[in-house]
């Protein structure tokens, strides 16, 4: 399988790229192919909510020329998809929110018997990390998360939550078997 991985967080080496790194290596380790792209050295406009992209259900028909083009093609061209992100304001990071925003793209006629998406079927897994429990810090970020699922027609391939965060350098070696399960519900 071909898998994009999306790191949303601005630290290229904290917790959350930490932790997708145990996933990604697993996931090399059973044969995957597997292109991380890291969106804190992304140019990413908001969406203009323009609906010029709601013309065309094969294309990523974004009128706007960034970087967000290339990674809609990117994830059109997958076999699976791997967000992730740390907590901001019981969110996920702001630049990870932009390309969310902009893969209103990807799906047309939302709402209708007629709705389709281009990333239908697609296995679509979330990673997020955070400094406190998931209840009343994070567990909005997984129904929000589980709309835009839903929208873009995909299958949820798995979520997953690693709370309570410090700035360990043992954290992967903490979380690392339900990293390692992760990556393998993701491609079952």
């Amino acid at each position: 399988m071909k898998i994009t991985t999306i790191l949303g967080s601005p630290k290229k080496k904290g917790n959350t790229a930490s932790i997708l790194g145990v996933v990604e290596e697993e996931l090399q380790s059973m044969g995957h192919d597997v292109d991380r792209i890291n969106l804190s050295n992304k140019s990413i406009k908001g969406c203009l909510g323009c609906y010029k992209c709601q013309g065309t259900d094969d294309a990523a028909a974004c009128v706007q020329d960034d970087d967000a083009v290339i990674i809609l093609g990117k994830m059109i061209a997958s076999d699976a998809i791997i967000f992730s992100s740390p907590v901001y304001f019981w969110g996920v990071s702001a630049i990870l929110k932009a390309l969310i925003d902009r893969s209103f793209a990807l799906s047309t006629k939302y709402g209708s018997p007629d709705h389709t998406s281009i990333l239908a079927q697609m296995p679509i897994g979330l990673i997020v990390t955070g400094e406190d429990a998931y209840k009343d810090n994070a567990e909005c970020i997984f129904t929000t998360f589980e709309k835009f699922r839903e929208y873009l027609l995909g299958k949820n391939a798995g979520d997953m939550y690693v709370g309570e965060c410090s700035k360990s350098d043992d954290l992967a070696a903490q979380y690392r078997k339900e990293a390692i399960q992760f990556a393998h519900d993701l491609t079952s």
